[in-house]
């Protein structure tokens, strides 16, 4: 109790609380956009329930993991070398994560580009092993976002009630926003190619990071920025021109 007190009173805890909800909430937007995508593939009647479960389940699973913080910083320890290249867990993670995006990212650009192919897409197959074909592929993805987040959380902050308010504070802004950025998504869809490259260039960056090669986050969200500002910039002018044409 004690402790909890003192973090209350200590202008350094809210500094750290405040910087890690932020860095929780960006990071959030790769998986969001991941959910949008996929769970816009079920039909209609079973989007928000699996957007639902899927960010709940990986609150608890994010929880889960911050129990066993101590496990997981052991997880930057390199196990094993190629050509002098020491490779941890956290690296194995990260690059696997990467190559599932990629994979995923590359497959939905195909059937963006030809719809009339949709060869193994079992999420739009059917409703029931779809369902659970979008829960566990949220999962997967957010396994590997919240090993590379908690990692650099307790790099920020040894405090542990600090994590664990950051984390349920960013999930709840993921709540929030999952159904409308879905919407938004699957009504212009212009902005699923564009979502699907950002992902593509995600699941490149994670695979460079557990590659050992390390690419500032800044860079990354500034050039999706930009880009989601070009791409809204040319909806208002398709728009305006619509209206336009209309009006003669």
């Amino acid at each position: 109790m004690q402790d909890i007190l003192g973090l209350i009173q200590d202008p350094g805890a809210w500094v750290a609380l405040v910087t890690l909800v932020v860095m929780e909430v960006v990071l959030g937007i790769d998986n969001l956009i991941f959910i949008s995508i996929l769970t816009n593939k079920l039909p209609p009647e079973h989007r928000e329930k699996a957007r639902r479960i899927g960010i709940g389940l990986a609150l608890l699973m994010r929880l889960a993991l911050l129990g066993t913080v101590a496990w997981i910083v052991q997880l930057t320890q390199p196990v094993f070398e190629i050509f002098g290249q020491g490779f941890s867990w956290k690296d194995m993670i990260l690059i696997g994560g990467g190559l599932f995006l990629v994979w995923k990212a590359t497959k939905e650009i195909h059937h963006n580009v030809d719809p009339a192919d949709h060869g193994e897409d079992f999420i739009a197959k059917s409703k029931t092993s779809g369902f659970a074909a979008a829960i566990g592929q949220i999962l997967l993805l957010d396994l590997v976002f919240s090993v590379d987040s908690i990692i650099t959380a307790v790099g920020m902050t040894p405090h542990l009630p600090i994590m664990f308010i950051a984390v349920i504070a960013a999930v709840t802004v993921m709540l929030v926003a999952a159904t409308p950025l879905a919407n938004f998504i699957e009504k212009n869809p212009t902005i699923i190619m564009l979502a699907l490259s950002f992902l593509l260039m995600i699941g490149t960056t994670l695979i460079a990071e557990g590659m050992g090669f390390h690419v500032p986050k800044g860079y990354i969200y500034a050039a999706m920025a930009f880009s989601a500002l070009v791409e809204i910039l040319n909806m208002l002018a398709r728009n305006r021109r619509k209206q336009a044409g209309g009006g003669h």
